[in-house]
């Protein structure tokens, strides 16, 4: 092989990752959108007595691990054993003694972590979120056992809450809207599950800080008033561990707003870093006026670092923080141009990013894929704050709504944020209430639809297809 060979580098044309010319494997590897954290998959095995917020965690976990592109899918046993037994009673077929109920359970779990099994080895899923109580000794050993003769990683989340408050709260808000209670009277259901809770109270045998030092796990004691950590194995659990540490349920909302309408909107121009139109300063005021009227307690404004969202912060009156993660997608070479210009001046590029817009990375730019990293610690202290009014971008608003909603990483970049609209989030049980708010000031459409053609050899007028008006 001539030696100059071995120096040369290709460019992914749609990552724009630099690879060395050896194999196609490494190619593949370091063009992958899917973060190598750790050489085998990991189960996190939930742990605790019913209503002590487990499912809760697991689907809030699960999303924020497929949001940071780690897949990851969720088993609630409960489901399993809904399918099993068609019809439920009441309580007594969780006592301890009802064999025939617990061959039953006992056949769910394992139907449950067979499942496990297929979703690492045919789904090239990392990481699965066993829900179910496992309150014995027994159940978890079994769960370890079955773990390492596959050569996964076991990770315990243990929610233990005594506080008779929380624990009520918790009923009322998930277990009415259970399948297992539907049609039911209120105190009539209130007293069964309590029974419930007591059958499985006789035998919970919690994880042990001596017996079990071994072992990689969270104890959450009262929804996070303390926690205690033991034997974190990777990066993965470490993420796990610090997202935990910050999830609250203190009832708030999340307010989302772009900036107004740019100079540059009104031209149908991409980035820059320019002010707002006549409109936009109309819809600023505005905004200011509907915060007034929410009357909300101990808000929270944060800003990206460009002039347009600053601008419609400074209306407010209040205080603000400006975060640079908030800041618009970086578009590269092809910041300040309009779609046609791309299309005229790199026409492949403009295909490339259609045909997988998530993972597309600008020339000298950012890919939506990039965003979400970047967002990050936004999220987190998103999760560790109460209510906040964000004034950002829409790429930025994109990746901030799908981690809430649970929007998979296709739809993440067609999702729509107008222009002088605010969305009200406020999480509930298990997923989050949208109310959204168009404030009466209009404004150019920024939205870009995914055209029929995303073929390199298309048209202009094909690629032009789904570009919104603009002067």
């Amino acid at each position: 092989m001539n030696p100059t060979d071995q120096k040369k580098l290709t460019q992914t044309p749609l990552l724009k990752i630099w690879v060395p010319w050896m194999g196609r494997n490494l190619n593949r590897r370091r063009g992958s959108s899917v973060p190598q954290f750790c050489n085998s998959p990991t189960m996190i095995v939930m742990v605790g007595l019913p209503a002590r917020g487990k499912t809760y965690i697991s689907k809030k976990l699960t999303r924020y691990l497929n949001w940071i592109g780690v897949p990851t899918k969720m088993f609630n046993v409960g489901q399993y054993r809904r399918e099993a037994v068609k019809i439920y009673k009441n309580f007594e077929f969780f006592k301890p003694d009802n064999e025939e109920a617990m061959r039953i359970r006992k056949a769910c779990a394992s139907a449950a972590l067979k499942d496990v099994a297929v979703y690492f080895a045919k789904e090239q899923g990392q990481v699965a979120v066993f829900d179910a109580t496992n309150t014995t000794r027994e159940r978890r050993t079994l769960i370890l056992n079955f773990a390492k003769e596959r050569g996964y990683k076991v990770f315990f989340v243990e929610s233990i809450c005594d506080d008779p408050e929380i624990i009520a709260e918790n009923i009322k808000q998930v277990k009415f809207g259970s399948p297992d209670y539907i049609d039911r009277d209120f105190d009539e259901a209130m007293e069964d599950f309590i029974q419930r809770i007591r059958c499985y109270s006789t035998c919970y045998t919690p994880i042990d800080e001596e017996k079990d030092r071994k072992l990689s796990y969270i104890k959450i004691f009262d929804v996070g008033t303390r926690y205690l950590v033991n034997q974190v194995q990777d990066h993965i659990q470490s993420r796990i561990v610090y997202y935990l540490m910050n999830i609250h349920v203190t009832p708030r909302s999340i307010y989302l707003s772009r900036h107004g309408e740019s100079e540059l909107n009104l031209l149908g121009r991409i980035g820059g870093d320019t002010g707002l139109s006549p409109r936009g300063q109309k819809y600023a005021n505005a905004l200011a006026a509907f915060i007034k009227a929410q009357n909300i307690r101990d808000l929270k404004v944060w800003t990206s670092h460009m002039k347009r969202t600053i601008q419609t912060a400074e209306a407010l009156g209040v205080q603000y923080e400006q975060w640079k993660a908030l800041n618009e997608i970086d578009a590269g070479v092809c910041e300040e141009f309009t779609y046609e210009e791309i299309q005229q001046n790199f026409p492949e590029e403009f295909a490339l990013r259609d045909q997988d817009k998530y993972r597309y990375r600008y020339p000298k730019g950012e890919s939506y894929e990039d965003l979400v990293h970047r967002l990050e610690p936004v999220i987190m202290e998103l999760e560790r704050q109460e209510n906040v009014l964000v004034v950002c971008h829409q790429a930025v608003m994109r990746c901030l709504l799908a981690y809430f909603l649970d929007k998979p990483a296709d739809e993440l970049p067609y999702l729509r944020c107008p222009l002088h609209t605010v969305l009200k989030l406020t999480p509930i049980a298990y997923g989050c209430k949208v109310e959204s708010f168009f404030l009466n000031i209009e404004a150019v459409n920024t939205h870009r639809e995914k055209p029929g053609n995303v073929n390199i050899n298309r048209n202009p007028e094909e690629a032009l297809q789904t570009v919104p008006d603009h002067i």
